[in-house]
């Protein structure tokens, strides 16, 4: 987002959220994909809990039944609110009508901005939760598996993705006039400080990416100019979603719903965007499990950032939901409401470390070090300390073991 001082791109609609709300600069994802990290955000428990690592269901048959009757949908209702949903969907053997909402478009993209706004448009009797689940940046994971498709299963999904191909060619568009080395030199992104794999990268994190071989080709034969297009597609794909949120936010804000409204703006995982040399998701770095999140309304304390409070969304959102709708969440949740927070009150006893998990294995963060325990191969517990190598390039090694770090990390676990 351009709020955060990223000058190569412009996000007005989510620059405009951060102006009126907080910002939370410590944000992360239960799990760096897709369906485990929405099936948090939806009920407000760890992917773990049924047995989901990644977006591969596995044996899962179905989820409980107490639990889809405990999602945010079913919670609102049951307290009187009209629930819908529009969009991305997107959750292990789930629909959004399992978990209480109103489906009321399945596109991702312009169409649900249209709908959504013509829904705040409308009179309500009754109070309301709209979910707008807008698909993109997530076009960009097109690119590596495109220019390298080879397995039929790869080749298909390109075929098929005729609307997200088409998406991000528009994306990668240059500025008309402007010659090649204007393009890199004035307003293409530059790699990041990070580019490089860390040093001594778990095997764990290799044995993820060769899984895909795509993600393994992108690594071993992207030139630094592609990383750059990458990035300078990734960061137009946001301008897009961001033009999409900003026709949601301009029809509530003229309705007559915008004084007593809360917006919360978040998303399920980020992208790598050229960090370590990668892009897609699911490793413990920062770039694909930290992700945005702000709260705007009637009460938030305008304009600040929060950089010191450790947020896991997809547990803290159904508590904060149900704290501003005073509703009661299920007793057995480990989230925590964040309007005190967004409210700029005190709060005692916040969370020391949040858990995160991946396919790959599990972490814990806290607000200096990040504690790795990997499933598999060399390197398998790792501890990184993130005012030493905010880039993540390098773990602690030994040093962790001799400062006493491991063992205090390992209480968490």
């Amino acid at each position: 987002m351009s709020c955060t001082g990223n000058s190569f791109l412009k996000t007005p609609a989510m620059d405009s959220l951060a102006a009126s709300g907080v910002r939370f600069e410590r944000a992360y994802a239960t799990n760096p994909v897709c369906v485990p990290s929405r099936f948090s955000l939806m009920t407000g428990r760890m992917p773990s809990e049924i047995g989901i690592r990644s977006n591969d269901l596995g044996s899962l048959a179905s989820v409980p039944e107490e639990i889809k009757m405990n999602g945010l949908g079913h919670l609102l209702r049951k307290a009187g609110y009209e629930t819908v949903y529009g969009g991305k969907v997107h959750l292990p053997k789930m629909t959004a009508e399992d978990i209480g909402f109103e489906y009321i478009c399945k596109d991702e993209r312009d169409e649900l901005a249209r709908v959504a706004a013509d829904y705040l448009s409308q009179a309500h009797e009754k109070p309301f939760c709209l979910v707008a689940s807008f698909i993109n940046p997530h076009d960009i994971c097109y690119m590596a598996i495109r220019d390298f498709a080879e397995t039929e299963g790869e080749k298909r999904l390109v075929s098929r993705g005729v609307t997200e191909t088409q998406t991000l060619d528009r994306a990668l568009q240059r500025p008309a006039g402007m010659s090649e080395d204007e393009f890199f030199q004035k307003v293409c992104p530059p790699l990041p400080d990070n580019h490089l794999p860390q040093e001594d990268e778990p095997e764990a994190i290799r044995w993820l990416i060769a899984q895909r071989p795509f993600r393994q080709k992108a690594r071993d034969t992207w030139s630094e100019q592609r990383w750059r297009e990458h990035r300078w597609a990734y960061q137009r794909l946001a301008e897009f979603v961001d033009a999409q949120i900003g026709r949601v936010l301009e029809t509530l804000r003229q309705s007559e719903y915008a004084d007593n409204t809360i917006v919360i703006f978040t998303s399920d995982h980020g992208d790598h965007d050229a960090a370590h040399k990668l892009e897609h998701k699911s490793t413990f770095y920062d770039e694909a499990c930290r992700i945005p999140l702000i709260i705007s309304g009637p009460g938030v304390t305008a304009g600040r950032v929060d950089r010191d409070h450790l947020i896991s969304n997809g547990l803290d959102l159904l508590p904060t939901v149900c704290d501003y709708a005073s509703v009661e969440p299920p007793a057995d949740l480990k989230g925590k409401s964040l309007r005190p927070l967004a409210e700029g009150k005190k709060t005692l006893n916040w969370r020391e470390a949040l858990p995160v998990e991946s396919e790959i294995g599990k972490m814990i963060v806290t607000r200096r070090y990040k504690y790795m325990v990997y499933d598999r191969g060399r390197d398998e517990e790792q501890v990184i300390d993130l005012q030493a190598s905010p880039g993540e390039m390098k773990s602690m090694g030994e040093e962790a073991e001799r400062q006493g770090v491991l063992k205090k990390l390992r209480r968490f676990v």
